[in-house]
């Protein structure tokens, strides 16, 4: 296996985010691998949301890098981080769709922006992307139209249209009934096994966790610094940090604190 095969797909590394004089999180190390679904999770307040914002671009460090295949996103020049940005997709909490644009039109939209496709190939590869999440034969609806999971999906489904190296997902779950939250689970893995993606997903809901991720990071807003990385499951059961430990265990009687 080639070298850059093996190497993580993102690497961040002393990230430490503020919004002016406050601290958000100190010092945060980790690193994700290609094709892995990693979780960043903790209770609100934590800097979960904030975290993304800073691996897409939306927001800069106040101290640390951010690397993507070993390039430095964080010192990038404008032409080349957008370059980098072509790779990214991302799907927002509510769906951030264009209620004035059907589903098709939402998907395109990319598309029409930054390929030299026809309006025909634009068009078609927006149903093979519906398609995929389940929305064939939606493509003229219109978001006000269709439910809240359909939107998610369409959502998806834009943020698929580049056929980008990494998905970002900030609270996939949020507002969806039970039923709607697992098929969007399902959905994350199968397209991660399709794709071949690297997913990133911002939550704070167990089910998703468990059933999802195959690493996690813990941001701990009381100390201002990552708690524990690893799968959620050894995290559960083996850590030592009973932050990580009662998170994990909601609903269970939990853990005292060690002070």
């Amino acid at each position: 296996m080639s070298e850059e095969a093996t190497a993580p797909k993102i690497h961040v590394e002393n990230l430490t985010m503020a919004y002016g004089s406050f601290v958000v999180m100190n010092d945060l190390n980790f690193e994700i691998n290609r094709g892995e679904v990693f979780v960043i999770m903790g209770g609100s307040g934590c800097g979960k949301s904030t975290l993304l914002k800073h691996l897409i671009g939306l927001k800069d460090p106040a101290k640390g890098e951010i690397f993507y295949d070993g390039e430095n996103f964080t010192q990038a020049e404008d032409e080349q981080k957008l370059k980098m940005l072509q790779k990214f997709g991302v799907l927002y909490q509510g769906g951030a769709l264009w209620s004035s644009m059907t589903l098709a039109e939402n998907v395109g939209l990319p598309l029409g922006e930054f390929t030299s496709l026809s309006q025909k190939e634009i068009n078609d590869i927006a149903t093979y992307k519906l398609s995929l999440v389940g929305l064939r034969g939606f493509e003229d609806f219109y978001p006000s139209e269709i439910s809240g999971g359909m939107r998610k999906r369409a959502g998806l489904a834009r943020a698929m249209a580049l056929d980008p190296e990494v998905l970002f997902f900030d609270e996939p779950s949020a507002g969806l009934d039970p039923l709607s939250s697992r098929r969007l689970d399902d959905l994350i893995l199968e397209l991660r096994d399709s794709l071949g993606a690297t997913v990133v997903v911002v939550t704070h809901e167990l089910a998703s966790i468990f059933a999802i991720a195959d690493k996690c990071i813990f941001l701990d807003a009381a100390k201002r610094e990552q708690g524990a990385i690893g799968n959620p499951y050894d995290l559960r059961d083996q850590t030592e940090n009973m932050a990580v430990r009662n998170f994990l265990r909601r609903g269970e009687e939990e853990v005292p604190a060690v002070l």
